[in-house]
């Protein structure tokens, strides 16, 4: 038998067993009444149930807010993060070679607030955002000689310090990446 032929007869056999199962199968006067449901209203959600992805609290330079940081274990601590400053630097302000866009440097302050050791890890996990522009990874290793805030802190630790970014401008906004995918803080960039 050639293939095309099979292939086929196949498919015949196919449609027969289906409606054989298909008549089988109770008639909708066979089937058991149940109460008629009214579409018409939205389905509910129960209470504290997730309404979609949460948006990250913001912080604006001067501000403080806080953030729940999650380990790899699922471990959560209250972290409390305050804004000291921004400002936007040259290369030979602070000893780097050339960006790719220009440099800014935030001065943060990371207090452990909850109960459990939390981390805050700056490098990789800081993502600019422009009006007209993508998300994108601005993390640098350049440093001003502060404290370095990239660590773990044990409950009521805490540390100020500078971090360095590679931005494509001025404003936009830095998010803060807690866990892969998850957004914990928004720094509200200054446009000047």
């Amino acid at each position: 038998m050639r293939a095309y032929s099979r292939n086929a007869a196949l498919f015949i056999v196919t449609l027969t067993v289906t409606g054989a199962v298909a008549s089988c199968s109770p008639s909708s006067s066979d089937a058991p009444k149940t109460p008629p449901t009214s579409s018409a209203a939205p389905e509910q959600k129960p209470e504290g149930a997730p309404k979609g992805p949460a948006k990250p609290p913001v912080i604006s330079v001067g501000k403080t807010n806080t953030y729940t940081a999650t380990d790899k274990s699922g471990n959560s601590t209250k972290m409390s993060v305050t804004f000291h400053a921004a400002k936007y630097v040259t290369p030979s302000e602070i000893g780097e070679v050339k960006p790719k866009g220009r440099y800014a440097v935030i001065t943060v302050e990371v207090t452990n607030v909850g109960h459990k050791d939390g981390a805050f890890e700056p490098y990789r996990n800081l993502k600019w955002k422009g009006k007209a522009t993508a998300e994108q990874d601005v993390s640098t290793l350049a440093s001003t000689g502060t404290e370095d805030i990239g660590t773990t802190y044990h409950p009521g630790q805490g540390m100020t310090g500078d971090i360095i970014l590679d931005v494509p401008r001025k404003g936009g906004n830095v998010t803060y990446y807690d866990n892969p995918g998850t957004a914990s803080l928004l720094f509200s960039m200054p446009p000047k």
